[in-house]
């Protein structure tokens, strides 16, 4: 008997996009009896590894961004965009795929294209409140997108919206004790703790933000648990001290979450879907170095709401303490901020898009 769905998934370059392309990939899988998958993804970039780690086939399009400053590898994106669309198209006449759905990333772009160029029914899931251009084209002809941020219909057709939050790892809705999670890290179960996100590989500003205001932090009663990235590991694990845990990377999501009483972090479109679930107070740095400042606009949307401070990292010097002082003084604004975040989670992500996909179908 041949399946009911056979399924394309793109997306993938960061985890942003293939986070999300996994968790849709696996409630289908838990929904449906009759599924077949295929994800696509850009040769070289990390979803070729992430993907079959975690059990799914996978298939490789020869495509990369197009560089925004002046680079020579602009020469090439032209012929890799026709090479792409073409790999795509094979790889749709073999599969035969009754839908396909994109995440975001380099290959999303031509396997949707060429979806949709063989009316075959296609679904964006975008997890920015600013989308990139790719998608803004795409949505025109798209028959569904899955949104995470509310106003989106500035950039994608009204009628074919639909409010569904980012997917997010099915952990971390589930709550631990916040003892037990402290202890786990060797922290002190009494004592609030400060908990820094800079991503995998750390964020270098805030990073050197948190080196110099050590003793300040420490002033205001607080301990500190502090993922500071591989990349920065050794420049700053000397730093380490009794109340000041840090690790170049945290495995144990659920266990760092529930150890916090406060949070630091950038505004990665799944970070903020995560930290809307885990509803701690929560102070946003985001990265200006990221496609049309998107991180930026993440982070406002949550701002606007009551959920989060925001400091732009052009303002770190003169906001900070500040800052950080209303925020672990002030017991007002952290219930308004619990609250706020708790208003804007989506732990059913994943399944809301699942079953928005399957009418489709």
């Amino acid at each position: 008997m041949k399946p009911i769905i056979r399924l394309i998934i793109s997306g993938g370059g960061t985890g942003g996009h293939i986070y999300p392309a996994l968790a849709i990939g696996m409630q289908i899988k838990k929904q449906v009896q009759d599924v077949d998958l295929l994800f696509v993804g850009a040769k070289g970039k990390m979803e070729m590894e992430k993907v079959p780690k975690a059990g799914f086939p996978i298939k490789g399009l020869w495509i990369s961004g197009f560089q925004r400053s002046l680079s020579l590898k602009n020469l090439l994106f032209p012929l890799k965009l026709m090479v792409s669309l073409i790999q795509a198209y094979s790889m749709i006449k073999q599969f035969k795929p009754n839908l396909v759905v994109g995440t975001g990333g380099f290959a999303s772009g031509p396997v949707l294209q060429m979806a949709q160029w063989l009316k075959i029914p296609t679904v964006i899931q975008e997890q920015n409140s600013y989308p990139g251009v790719t998608n803004k084209v795409l949505s025109k002809k798209a028959d569904l997108i899955c949104v995470a941020f509310e106003g989106m219909e500035r950039y994608f057709p009204p009628k074919k919206i639909c409010i569904t939050g980012n997917p997010i790892r099915a952990m971390i809705s589930e709550t631990l004790p916040a003892a037990q999670a402290k202890a786990f890290f060797e922290l002190n179960p009494n004592k609030q703790t400060l908990a820094i996100i800079g991503g995998s590989l750390g964020a270098r500003r805030i990073n050197e933000l948190i080196a110099s205001q050590l003793d300040f932090i420490q002033s205001l009663d607080l301990q500190l648990l502090w993922q500071c990235g591989e990349l920065y590991y050794d420049q700053y694990k000397s730093l380490a001290n009794e109340g000041v845990v840090i690790q170049p990377f945290v495995y144990e999501m659920q266990q760092f979450y529930a150890a916090s009483d406060f949070i630091i972090s950038r505004a990665g479109a799944g970070s903020l879907s995560e930290l809307s679930c885990v509803a701690k107070p929560l102070v946003l740095i985001p990265s200006p170095n990221v496609t049309a400042n998107h991180q930026y606009h993440n982070a406002h949307a949550l701002e606007k709401k009551g959920a989060a401070y925001v400091i732009e990292e052009k303002n770190l010097k003169g906001s900070f303490e500040a800052v950080l002082q209303e925020l672990v003084t002030d017991e007002e604004v952290q219930q308004r901020m619990k609250k706020a975040l708790q208003a804007l989670a989506k732990p059913d992500a994943a399944e809301s898009i699942v079953n928005h996909m399957l009418t489709l179908v």
